[in-house]
């Protein structure tokens, strides 16, 4: 696949002629000032897909063209605010606004934390108390992903219209975890069998070797973090991977330092930082 990055025109469409768009919403860290947070919203054809809506998603919906009810189609990685603060206005707006729920590709171990540990509080008690609270299906429209099975790591895929994915668990929180095993539930997603989105994980070089290996990856998209420590992946880890790994490999979720870091990402082999608010269009 042919990938050009292109300007956004305002107001933004979610439909295409043909190609696959992925616009980056924000390309910024949780904690960035300088950027919006690392939300995707993915167009081909007539079908339309948000990965993550953080609190900051409604905004920027809002300023490129689009409001919060106009995305049909959600799947949440996990559950920190950069990708989860915007749901509770999509879930929100959908039953007492349009009265037409969005759709949601989660499975059921992951809506229930979702729920209970998040969403539950601004949401259950707004008609009837705590005597007969809502639940998360009066505000999606629930789909399930398909387990895929006989792999190490736990898998799940999906389609939305034309847009297919494939959903791996990852290696994110807490920062003692040693394996997406002993991680609490985080996701990246393989788009079209051909582009991979780790979202938020510390670095995890089996991952991405699995999936550059059986799947002749073209592009990947790649959480990096520009200190050491903590639960992303250092930029010096990045470093390590081979030059054909890296040629192909953009940097996302950065923090508001990443001007300084511009020079060395190149020459360390790697194309650049994401653009937020642009659009990376793939094309036969």
């Amino acid at each position: 696949m042919k990938l050009t990055i292109e300007e956004l025109i305002k107001p933004q469409s979610l439909t295409t002629n043909g190609s696959l768009d992925l616009i980056f919403l924000g390309t910024g860290s949780a904690f960035s000032k300088l950027h919006y947070q690392n939300n995707l919203l993915i167009l081909f054809g007539e079908d339309h897909l948000l990965i993550d809506c953080g609190t900051k998603c409604p905004q920027v919906l809002y300023d490129i063209g689009l409001k919060t009810p106009d995305i049909r189609n959600y799947f949440i990685t996990h559950s920190h605010a950069d990708h989860i603060g915007g749901l509770e206005e999509a879930a929100l707006m959908g039953r007492y606004m349009t009265h037409r729920k969005p759709r949601i590709f989660i499975t059921e171990n992951y809506e229930a934390q979702l729920w209970e540990y998040s969403l539950k509080g601004g949401s259950a008690f707004n008609e009837h108390g705590y005597s007969k609270p809502l639940f998360f299906s009066d505000f999606f429209d629930v789909t399930r992903p398909e387990p895929i099975l006989g792999s190490g790591r736990e898998r799940y895929r999906f389609s939305c219209g034309a847009i297919q994915i494939e959903m791996m668990r990852t290696r994110h929180i807490p920062a003692t975890a040693q394996s997406w095993s002993e991680s609490v539930w985080s996701t990246g997603a393989l788009i079209q069998e051909k582009i991979l989105f780790t979202s938020d994980t510390m670095f995890d070089p089996e991952l991405i070797f699995f999936y550059n290996d059986a799947y002749k990856i073209d592009v990947i998209f790649h959480d990096c973090q520009l200190f050491a420590g903590g639960v992303h992946t250092y930029l010096e880890d990045l470093r390590r991977l081979p030059a054909k790994i890296k040629e192909k490999t953009y940097l996302m979720h950065y923090g508001d330092s990443w001007k300084s870091y511009e020079q060395k990402v190149r020459d360390y082999g790697f194309p650049g930082f994401v653009q937020q608010q642009k659009i990376y269009r793939f094309s036969k």
